[in-house]
């Protein structure tokens, strides 16, 4: 049934104060514009809505009926403005952000906090995944930021990106290797030693790869982990030599459970970085969040 659903507005309106000239007021429309617009809604839904008299008017069954429908039509809607102005307004809302456990747990926990503690009833959705998947799922709308491990193998089409924190990648041994502390090493020698790194399909295991193809080394890992904790509890008890991100360690070089490696070759910094879509509206918790590295 095609019916303007101004003529609804107009309907709720005399039917909540059961006068004309009082919705013509909140409507700030003239008393003869609403008995017009009511006649025809019911010509249009071919049902008598109101009993008219001289000083008194009332909903007939039908238009009563019809109200029941329409008032929860209009409560839905003044709820729906109510869930607009709190999320714009930071009361309510949520944010989807992607980020490998090593970004959260030595990055983004602070942030977090502070976040909640600023916003405490904003969501915050957290799928932890290797930074190239986040990528994926950014590219997909399935979150809305991404927390990675910038990378020139990603295709930054369509997005936008705010590197926020250097990163350094060290070498990492156990005392079983004591005999290579303060010495200077080369990568070559490297190809002695058994090697620890992440899977493949992490942004720091096309790093490593990376740097050991440039300097035209054959290194293959000898364990292949999905966890940067991992590595490091391996590399305590000497199983071999891991390469991680140096803000992962930071806990362990100071109690002296393991020691970084003096490498020859220069091992270039690298970022991390928000990554965001620019083809899909950030929500304004989402555009909060992000304020907090800018």
């Amino acid at each position: 049934m095609d019916i303007n659903f101004e003529l609804y507005k107009v309907f709720y309106f005399a039917a909540k104060t059961l006068n004309f000239s009082k919705a013509a007021e909140k409507l700030y429309v003239s008393q003869s514009a609403v008995s017009q617009s009511i006649k025809i809604l019911e010509k249009k839904l071919n049902t008598k809505l109101f009993l008219r008299h001289t000083k008194n008017m009332r909903l007939t069954s039908e238009g009563e009926t019809l109200f029941k429908h329409i008032e929860q039509a209009f409560n839905l809607i003044k709820s729906g403005e109510r869930a607009l102005f709190e999320i714009g307004n930071l009361i309510q809302g949520e944010i989807h952000i992607g980020a490998s456990d090593t970004i959260c747990k030595y990055f983004l926990l602070p942030y977090f906090k502070k976040f909640h503690e600023d916003y405490s009833n904003i969501k915050i959705h957290i799928t932890n995944r290797p930074s190239p998947l986040c990528m994926d799922l950014l590219k997909s709308g399935a979150i809305d930021i991404a927390v990675v491990n910038l990378s020139n193998k990603f295709k930054y089409e369509n997005l936008d990106v705010i590197p926020v924190r250097e990163i350094q990648d060290v070498f990492i041994s156990g005392e079983k290797f004591s005999r290579l502390k303060g010495r200077k090493i080369s990568l070559k020698e490297l190809q002695d030693y058994p090697i620890l790194s992440l899977e493949k399909n992490s942004t720091t295991r096309a790093y490593f790869d990376q740097l050991i193809k440039k300097n035209d080394i054959s290194i293959s890992p000898e364990f292949e982990l999905d966890s940067i904790d991992l590595l490091v509890e391996m590399t305590k008890i000497g199983l071999g030599i891991s390469f991680v991100m140096e803000n992962a360690i930071e806990s362990e070089l100071e109690k002296g459970t393991i020691f970084k490696l003096d490498i020859k070759e220069d091992i270039p910094g690298r970022n991390i970085g928000i990554v965001i879509n620019s083809k899909l509206p950030l929500t304004p918790a989402g555009k909060e969040f992000i304020k907090m590295f800018v």
